[in-house]
């Protein structure tokens, strides 16, 4: 069923505990997991290095998105000082989260 790396051998073994332990509790995301595992799997066949770039790159593109959003809903900056203003506050709201 699934390929012989070492690597996907201990996720495989992970997902099933997981899915063991949380079923009762998220049944969704366990069988979303088991659902896409052909492509969840792909992840795992990186070296750890190359992981944790993927993993490091998605939360700065999601701090990113975050800090668009607040942009959009106001065009127009009376000043530079105000759009920096309004970028650090919401930094320190996202970093909260």
């Amino acid at each position: 069923m699934y390929h012989k790396h070492p690597f996907l051998i201990k996720a495989v073994q992970l997902l099933q505990g997981f899915d063991e332990k949380w079923i009762g509790k998220y049944p969704k995301i366990a069988k979303s997991w088991k659902d896409n595992w052909a492509n969840l799997s792909t992840y795992f066949k990186y070296p750890e290095a190359v992981q944790r770039l993927i993993y490091t790159t998605n939360s700065i593109e999601g701090f990113n998105r975050q800090l668009r959003k607040v942009t959009k809903s106001k065009t127009v900056f009376p000043s530079d000082e105000s759009l920096l203003k309004m970028l650090y506050l919401a930094m320190m709201d996202i970093t909260k989260k």
